[in-house]
């Protein structure tokens, strides 16, 4: 099983930038796929999931990005993206893509990919 984080780069304060997983190996297509960060110096930190459920699908983001930051899942093609916008400095961090099952409350993340650098300048 392996997950591939692609995108990531450098900006400006206020720019966009997007980065993609794509999973392969196994199929994620009940499972739940999200995305974590990790800035110098800082613990690992949610972003964003996304999940599957029976009205489709959902999602959750950390207090910090909600509005601007928009996660999307293509089950077909065992991908997920995180698009991000009006980016900060502070979002500068590593970004690291994730899958696992659901549990009843966020999921079990077991499986991780090697991650993105994502870096923001004022």
């Amino acid at each position: 099983v392996q997950l591939q984080a692609s995108g990531g780069g450098s900006v400006q304060a206020g720019g966009s930038l997007r980065v993609s997983c794509a999973a392969s190996g196994r199929t994620f297509i009940s499972y739940a796929m999200g995305w974590f960060r990790q800035a110098p110096g800082k613990k690992r930190e949610f972003v964003a999931a996304a999940f599957v459920t029976w009205s489709g699908g959902s999602t959750d983001y950390a207090d910090s990005v909600k509005g601007r930051f928009t996660i999307s899942r293509d089950n077909a093609k065992n991908t997920v993206d995180l698009q991000m916008n009006s980016l900060k400095p502070e979002d500068t961090a590593v970004y690291y893509c994730a899958a696992g099952p659901q549990l009843r409350v966020g999921a079990q993340y077991d499986y991780w990919g090697q991650g993105t650098q994502v870096t923001v300048s004022s």
